[in-house]
């Protein structure tokens, strides 16, 4: 067991020297943006009664990768499935470079492969909460409408 800073973890995920779950990856994008425990501790209590939001990530399978869409993406589903009951299978034939250049509002993350996940988000966060930062772990670069 080896402690690393969230930014020294990602750059481990890089290195595929460890791995993260999408989610946890998007949390540790979030949590590059304090450079400290204490940053971080003010930040929560001051944002703590604010609220929070459930969230369901909802799978876009392309050509040659996956989209992870959250809420507030302009892809994200109006009425998700939460339950699986539905057994809703967004899919297309479109490339993910392809689906980035068309797109304008992002929260999203694009997985290429088991090792190559990337954060893109470009709406405002709800309940005074923090936006990750976006990092790209394979160098492609969807920045260009961002």
């Amino acid at each position: 067991l080896q402690w690393s800073s969230p930014p020294e973890a990602i750059e481990r995920f890089k290195s595929q020297e460890i791995w993260f779950a999408p989610p946890q990856f998007y949390e540790l994008c979030r949590l590059c943006n304090f450079s400290s425990l204490r940053e971080l501790h003010k930040f929560s209590s001051g944002r703590a009664l604010e609220g929070c939001e459930r969230w369901m990530p909802v799978m876009l399978t392309a050509s040659d990768g996956y989209i992870q869409l959250l809420p507030g993406d302009e892809l994200y589903p109006e009425d998700p499935d939460y339950t699986g009951e539905k057994n809703i299978i967004m899919s297309t034939d479109k490339k993910v470079e392809d689906l980035m250049k068309e797109g304008s509002i992002f929260h999203r993350i694009v997985i290429k492969n088991i090792n190559s996940l990337a954060v893109y988000v470009n709406i405002q966060a709800k309940y005074k909460h923090m936006n990750p930062l976006m990092i790209n772990t394979d160098y492609s670069d969807y920045n260009s409408k961002l």
